[in-house]
């Protein structure tokens, strides 16, 4: 490429950085890595209604914890500024006001009303709702008494008629637009407040953007930009749209499907590069059959050129899968920070544990690493490690009960643990096999029933993990628990 690569990620801050969204900054971020150029990150907040700096500080802080960095931009600095299209308005004012010298664009003064009764003809007729040009040639003197009568004008761009509008997309290939089925379009509204297809032409030339890789929902306003570009002879980028990402019952991905932003994949404990690799296959293959990588090996694989035009499928389950992936492969002690905010949210430990407190947790978090597909099911997982009490005994826990010798075992073990002066594995070991021998059962039928006593369950942790953590009073405390209820 013998032009400097740069690209935008724009975002709305009208609402959360939503799964595409992220998707689209992170195919712009991969290539920018990938061919040494620029991400550039700006703001279209001329939405002035929807806008917030709130959703703008939660975009900008959930791009930053995927760990996508922009090189200029917002609070990046750079010397194509400002990056905040409301703080670019002067600057949009020379760009229309020159089309309408050149009568490219001219002022529209039709109503709501007027407009909507123009559209629903069209759609009677079985024709495309456009605009036909009721305010293209007004005179002066009609303008003059459309202006005294109070009504604002809106900047309308004067679409050239039959022309053939092609788009050389580098995902799908040419697509070709007709202008007599577009209409002359807004480009400035009526209180001065440019449009998307206006501002984000200016915005692109301006920055230098070299390519334009963003959703297959902007495709349809590409023939209207491109227009724009000419007319106001202006360098053009390379346009690339990706296409939509659906549930997995492949309808558009709505609330249904479950969570749709970053920040509740954030919230629920979904660790930030297993988002990224995730969300880097969505619509994009790899040569191999390779799913798990480093951020570096994504860099050096991704291409345009394997970027599927069919819509990907968001599967929750492979989600969960790539991100339990991750999880085994953190440190135990690294997993318990993440664990701590769910931990003091459920009330089983205070905040600021002692350090004690927290070297027991990290041997607790180690026994249930492998289980968890987030972190926050920690907090579902963890509770068999707390309290003197068994809280529910399943069915088939209860039928183990029954038998002769499982009161016995638990009576037993209760027994050794409360004489025990030491609480380690040999010990715990001992304990079984003297159990063993003096009740003259072995296998299940002397670790299923102590099993039971300490959880209600017949499946769970380490058995014998479980009984060095509980600690010897706990666990004689739960069996205490456990023979008065089963006998009563």
């Amino acid at each position: 490429m013998n032009q400097k690569v740069r690209v935008r990620f724009a975002p709305s801050p009208t609402g959360p950085l939503h799964i595409g969204g992220a998707r689209s900054a992170l195919f712009n971020w991969l290539f920018a890595r990938k061919h040494g150029g620029d991400f550039v990150v700006r703001i279209e907040d001329t939405d002035v209604e929807r806008s917030t700096l709130v959703s703008e500080e939660v975009i900008l802080a959930d791009l930053k914890w995927l760990g996508m960095t922009w090189d200029e931009g917002i609070f990046a600095g750079g010397d194509k500024g400002p990056y905040r299209q409301s703080e670019r308005l002067s600057l949009y004012g020379l760009y229309w006001e020159r089309l309408l010298e050149e009568k490219k664009a001219y002022l529209c003064y039709c109503t709501e009303e007027e407009l909507e009764a123009e559209r629903e003809s069209l759609r009677e007729k079985g024709q495309m709702p456009r605009y036909l040009g009721r305010c293209r040639d007004l005179t002066p003197e009609a303008r003059e008494k459309l202006e005294k009568e109070g009504k604002k004008p809106v900047v309308r761009f004067r679409v050239p008629p039959r022309e053939v509008i092609q788009v050389e997309d580098l995902i799908r290939g040419r697509v070709v637009f007709e202008s007599d089925g577009i209409g002359d379009f807004v480009i400035v509204k009526s209180d001065g407040i440019p449009t998307y297809n206006f501002a984000v032409v200016i915005d692109d030339a301006l920055m230098e953007i070299s390519h334009v890789i963003r959703g297959e929902e902007h495709l349809s306003n590409t023939p209207r930009q491109i227009m724009m570009y000419k007319a106001l002879d202006l360098s053009m980028p390379q346009f690339a749209h990706i296409s939509l990402i659906l549930g997995e019952d492949r309808s558009k991905m709505s609330k249904r499907h479950g969570a749709t932003s970053i920040k509740q994949y954030r919230e629920k404990g979904y660790l930030p590069h297993a988002l990224l690799n995730f969300l880097a296959l969505l619509g994009w293959a790899p040569e191999g059959e390779q799913e798990l990588f480093t951020l570096s090996e994504l860099v050096e694989e991704f291409s345009l050129d394997r970027v599927s035009k069919s819509p990907a499928v968001f599967n929750l389950k492979k989600l969960n899968w790539m991100n339990s992936e991750y999880i085994k492969k953190e440190s135990p002690e690294g997993i318990t920070r993440l664990a701590l905010p769910y931990l003091v949210g459920a009330g089983l430990i205070q905040d600021d544990p002692a350090p004690e407190q927290v070297d027991w947790l990290v041997k607790v978090v180690s026994l249930l690493q492998e289980q968890l597909d987030y972190i926050e099911e920690v907090v579902t997982l963890i509770p068999v490690f707390f309290g003197d009490q068994v809280e529910e005994f399943t069915p088939e826990a209860l039928e183990l009960m029954e038998e002769e010798s499982s009161l016995r075992v638990v009576e037993r073990f209760r027994k050794e643990a409360l004489q025990a002066e030491n609480w380690e594995a040999p010990v715990i070991k001992a304990i079984f096999k003297s159990i063993g021998k003096e009740l003259g059962v072995g296998g299940k039928k002397l670790f299923q029933p102590v099993r039971v006593g300490l959880t209600g369950n017949l499946q769970g942790p380490d058995l014998q993990s479980l009984i060095l953590l509980l600690g010897s009073q706990r666990a004689a405390n739960r069996l205490d628990y456990t023979l008065k209820k089963l006998k009563s």
